[in-house]
């Protein structure tokens, strides 16, 4: 089985994380071609693509089994559909199951942790301007608990 994983973000690299866990073939798909090696080097992925470069596109055309697309921003979605091998079929799909519980066992059961930035309350305002300036990896955390304890 080989995927195509469309970003690098939030959700994405949990997503990259967990198909490898599976043994699946994944192949990260992004707009930055700077995040070839975090994808490769640091989070697994077997190869990236550069959606912004048309060669590599259209050498890529026909060797998905499967994507997973959770990018929010507006996106063209045809150039990824070409990436599909023939006779695939497109599945738009959600959960509205699953809480805190399933979702623990499902990441101790494939044994990985989302990236994050702990930021102590101390920072909540500059973090708050990194996000808009969107520097940040993954996510944010707020160390709530060892801040109350200080006092």
């Amino acid at each position: 089985m080989h995927i195509g994983v469309v970003g690098l973000e939030k959700l994405e690299h949990m997503a990259v994380k967990f198909a490898k866990t599976f043994g699946t073939k994944v192949t990260v798909i992004s707009t930055s071609a700077n995040k070839k090696q975090e994808a490769i080097e640091r989070l697994g992925a077997d190869s990236f693509l550069f959606s912004r470069d048309p060669e590599q596109m259209k050498a890529a055309m026909n060797t998905l089994d499967g994507i997973i697309d959770t990018v929010s921003a507006v996106h063209p979605i045809l150039p990824l559909l070409m990436l599909m091998k023939s006779h695939g079929r497109k599945l738009v799909a959600g959960s509205c199951i699953g809480g805190m519980k399933e979702t623990q066992e499902m990441l101790d059961f494939a044994a990985i942790t989302p990236d994050i930035e702990v930021v102590p309350m101390d920072y909540v305002n500059s973090s708050l301007e990194r996000l808009l300036k969107l520097d940040v990896k993954y996510r944010f955390m707020l160390d709530i608990g060892n801040t109350l304890n200080k006092k």
